[in-house]
């Protein structure tokens, strides 16, 4: 039986929530990739304003 894993970004104790974002980047040559990233949940407000 295959045990299921679960990751946690929060520890016991700590006061700040985080959260996993992705962007649409664009190339040079015009194609698109995802950025990827964990930040506070504070900063995912200024995230995509960037």
């Amino acid at each position: 039986m295959a045990k299921k894993v679960v990751a946690t970004l929060k520890k016991a104790g700590e006061g700040k929530d985080f959260v996993k974002v992705f962007k649409a980047v664009k190339s040079k040559n015009g194609a698109y990739s995802f950025k990827e990233d964990i930040i506070t949940g504070e900063e995912a407000k200024t995230y995509f304003n960037k």
